[in-house]
């Protein structure tokens, strides 16, 4: 019997068009012998709309008519199934449209990646592919990840952040720490992807135009020391705690030859391909200018190689990661830049490299969420108690049980 695979897409997020783009790919990636895959998409306003119609990547030219083709719908916990079900149901329509078995969740960036639709899964109790809530929240949060990264001792550049308001208060104090990292400095919103709201300053006044471009996206801003001359190298990870294994290294570039790989050099730009084949923005990550495996020495290589894999444990993550790395081209000195829970493209341009096809990598993450659930259905959660048969109306005024 087929597995019914729902892969969740879209969502609230700036990051909105390349998780379709990303969604897409991993559908046309699962094998249809085994599965029945159930495009789920997540609108803007955070609704849910299924429909054969989102199979179809030419539909999304208008997403307004496209949503109102589709069924808008809702997912719950029915006698230990997750049922899909029309908001509106027709009179004479199904009342039930689908069962889920595994979720996928492909959603880039906030309000998706970060946590907020594996708590969504959780709450459905429904196996679901890729890191857990807590090692996605940290993934997405950099401040965050940044700190336990260098609580285990993991290489990270010099940097500080803030929260956005605080430039208004202390300016000075905010000015005194950059001109400690010493210009150029890089500026990020804490928990966006995609080089969305990030930029390099190299003076006062470039810092605080950045910085205002910064927080329009996020409460905190990071700023870091730049690391220049530099050489950006990525590599994936798939397993869990339990276990996982590193993909073969890539280095990117900027294909406009600018200090900073942004989010038009990654998604719309036509570029050559590690086979240097062109290619168009639809291939999303794929499509970035980028040599695969790595111009590396093989002590560098699985020098990267071991740290991608330490991230991955100490971040909690699972599934299919992306680290992504910065190295000094003086020094050699190798930093952890960050993790994408929810790669770009699921990084399967990585495993292809390594002689895993893209649908191995989809069973891989698959078995990695049924596996997940097992373990967790031997842990325990709640306890049966009698706590509410002694409670009483002097209880709830304070005074002690």
């Amino acid at each position: 019997m087929k597995l019914n695979i729902a892969v969740f897409f879209g969502g609230e997020s700036v990051e909105h068009e390349v998780s379709i783009i990303s969604a897409h790919q991993a559908i046309e990636a699962l094998d249809k012998n085994k599965y029945h895959v159930i495009p789920v998409y997540v609108s803007k306003q955070r609704k849910l709309y299924v429909s054969n119609l989102l199979n179809d990547m030419s539909n999304y030219k208008d997403l307004d008519h496209l949503i109102s083709q589709c069924t808008q719908v809702t997912i719950n916990q029915e006698d230990n199934k997750v049922v899909i079900r029309p908001i509106q149901p027709k009179l004479f329509g199904p009342k039930q449209l689908g069962t889920i078995d595994v979720a996928i969740p492909v959603m880039h960036g906030t309000n998706g990646e970060d946590g907020t639709i594996q708590g969504y899964l959780e709450m459905l109790k429904v196996p679901y592919a890729g890191s857990d809530l807590y090692g996605a929240a940290i993934g997405q949060d950099k401040v965050l990840q940044k700190n336990v990264l260098n609580d285990n001792q993991l290489p990270i550049t010099n940097w500080f952040w803030v929260y956005g308001t605080e430039i208004d208060t202390h300016k000075d104090e905010i000015l005194d720490k950059v001109h400690k990292l010493i210009y150029p400095v890089i500026l990020k919103p804490a928990r966006t992807g995609s080089s969305v709201g990030i930029s390099i300053a190299h003076n006062d006044e470039e810092y605080l135009t950045c910085f205002d471009e910064a927080r329009q996206y996020d409460e905190k801003v990071i700023t870091e020391k730049v690391v220049k001359p530099m050489r950006e190298i990525n590599c994936s990870v798939v397993g869990d705690s339990t276990s996982c294994v590193a993909s073969v290294l890539e280095e990117v570039s900027s294909a406009s030859h600018d200090e900073l790989l942004s989010f038009k050099d990654k998604y719309m730009n036509g570029s050559k391909s590690a086979k240097g084949t062109k290619t168009s923005g639809s291939k999303g990550m794929a499509s970035t200018s980028r040599i695969v495996p790595a111009p590396l020495s093989e002590e560098q290589t699985k020098l990267i190689q071991r740290l991608a894999k330490d991230t991955f444990r100490v971040l909690g993550t699972s599934g299919v990661c992306r680290i992504d790395f910065l190295m000094d081209q003086e020094t050699k000195k190798v930093y952890v830049n960050e993790i994408n829970t929810i790669p770009g493209s699921l990084s399967f341009y990585l495993w292809q490299a390594a002689g895993v096809s893209f649908s191995e990598l989809m069973d891989k993450l698959i078995d990695l969420a049924l596996e997940r659930e097992r373990r967790r259905s031997k842990m325990t959660f709640s306890y049966e108690t009698n706590l509410l048969s002694n409670f009483s109306a002097s209880s709830a005024k304070g005074s002690k049980m």
